[in-house]
């Protein structure tokens, strides 16, 4: 047991160091800067599977003209802000409005675009005003200036409201008729109405409260960061390069940027035209899942060791580990270790690596308990032949009692290995760039909910399919 553990951790100690090898000069400052790639005209995924986007070409123009690099971290709009206000990254540009709530917790750099807020229905809805919102419902997106309105003035128009992390999830919402509308910066509902969104903007010509967006970073820190991103964007401003990003994506069609209507009206062309962004997205959760499996299961097996030991105190702390994991939530898990656990310990953890040790921690408590159950499932009377025979304890668990524990538990291995291929999907929460995070940023681009979640939906159950054979073919193995 020791070895194993000695191992685990030289494992761990590789995929930290593999992780965090900068892929950079030495001689250019490298950041990492958090977005919510699922709000364009802003931040976003092309045709091409690229980020773009004002803010993106922003940044983009200014790191080249200041000389520094930067690590793109996409995540929904809150787990971006919670990631720069813990120091997991250096920086963020979201569409984020600059308010007195938020200086509190960020420095912010020169104000960049100056939006208002606008608020739309589903197109053929009787709702003509807000005073026709008394009693309904209103989607809001968390963290944006227009939740922040909409919530101003709930109790004048007498509205419910109901959140969402992602504007196309939100859209759909509304029309679907869940809800009766939707409040939201005004550029980022026009961008989605000309690409198709069956929404009507009731505040085209008259934005509210308009407001600035500001690329922030953590208050106190990384004003070397700062300084470069003010310098470069008072150039671009300068020299006309700033309002011609502005006017290349409030301007051009949409199809610009989301592809032509055969890529996007039908699964196959949505497929054909997003096939490496799937493949990518499929590769880092099949890679998570099986590093997630082997060591969960030997986290597992160990804690499930603990749980029968002679020793109550080694028995009660399998308990305690066993009982804290499998109550906490994953994503609450994930988020207290990517975002929560960096301000205590004073380092960055890498997505990847938090991601990582949440489900080993999470599924190895799970695999734990039904570990020990197997154990325990053994008769008796086998362990005491085993010790009538001269065999000491540890010997008669080794070649007695673990073969045919584990043998009773291969059904309940399985089911833990689909398990945890599903699990990965909530990673996608802390900016892993799985297959259901591949699938958002693509719906965020083309609106093509149902064909894009159909199309993640069945790669799900085509390789849930082939585990599940896998695992069978294992367990017929074994118990031949």
């Amino acid at each position: 047991m020791k070895k194993i553990l000695i191992l685990c951790i030289a494992f761990f100690a590789v995929l930290v160091t593999l992780v965090n090898i900068p892929n950079v000069s030495a001689a250019k400052p490298h950041y990492v800067i958090t977005t919510d790639a699922t709000y364009p005209p802003f931040d976003f995924q092309d045709k091409n599977n690229q980020y773009t986007g004002i803010d993106q070409e922003i940044l983009k123009t200014i790191a080249k003209r200041q000389g520094f690099t930067y690590t793109l971290k996409p995540m929904s709009f809150n787990s971006a802000t919670q990631s720069v206000s813990s120091g997991q990254a250096d920086g963020v540009i979201a569409g984020m409005s600059i308010t007195d709530e938020r200086k509190e917790v960020f420095d912010f750099g020169t104000p960049y675009y100056r939006s208002g807020i606008g608020w739309a229905v589903k197109k053929g809805s009787d709702v003509k005003s807000l005073k026709d919102l008394k009693g309904k419902t209103v989607a809001l997106k968390t963290g944006t200036s227009g939740a922040d309105y909409a919530l101003s003035v709930q109790k004048k128009y007498g509205f419910k409201v109901t959140y969402f992390n992602d504007s196309d999830t939100l859209y759909n919402d509304v029309i679907n008729g869940n809800t009766q509308a939707t409040f939201g910066d005004l550029p980022v509902i026009q961008y989605a109405v000309k690409n198709g969104t069956q929404l009507k903007v009731m505040n085209a010509k008259s934005p509210i409260e308009a407001g600035w967006y500001g690329f922030g970073v953590k208050k106190g820190d990384n004003a070397k960061l700062l300084t470069a991103f003010n310098k470069g964007f008072a150039d671009i401003k300068a020299d006309g390069t700033y309002d011609k990003i502005v006017a290349k994506y409030l301007g051009s069609s949409a199809a610009t940027f989301t592809g032509n209507k055969k890529d996007n009206s039908s699964v196959l062309g949505i497929l054909k035209s997003n096939d490496q962004a799937f493949l990518k997205g499929l590769w880092q959760t099949v890679l998570l899942t099986v590093l997630a499996i082997v060591l969960a299961s030997i986290w597992g097996v160990f804690l499930g060791i603990m749980g029968i030991s002679q020793v109550a105190g080694i028995r009660a702390l399998s308990t305690t580990i066993i009982y804290i994991f499998r109550g906490l939530p994953l994503m609450v898990l994930a988020f207290f270790i990517y975002i929560g656990l960096p301000s205590v310990i004073g380092m960055k953890i890498p997505a990847f690596i938090a991601g990582l040790v949440t489900l080993i921690l999470n599924e190895g408590a799970y695999t734990g308990a039904f570990v020990r159950g197997g154990f325990e499932a053994v008769e008796h009377g086998q362990m005491e032949a085993a010790r009538s025979l001269g065999l000491p304890y540890g010997k008669s668990m080794r070649k007695v009692i673990m073969p045919q524990g584990l043998k009773i538990m291969i059904p309940s291995f399985v089911n833990q290995f689909i398990i945890t291929l599903k699990d990965t999907s909530i990673l996608s929460a802390i900016g892993i760039l799985e297959l259901t995070q591949t699938g958002t940023l693509i719906v965020s681009r083309n609106s093509q909910g149902f064909r894009v979640w159909a199309i993640v939906a069945a790669i799900y159950l085509i390789v849930i399919t082939l585990l599940t054979w896998l695992s069978n073919w294992v367990e017929k193995r074994t118990r031949a």
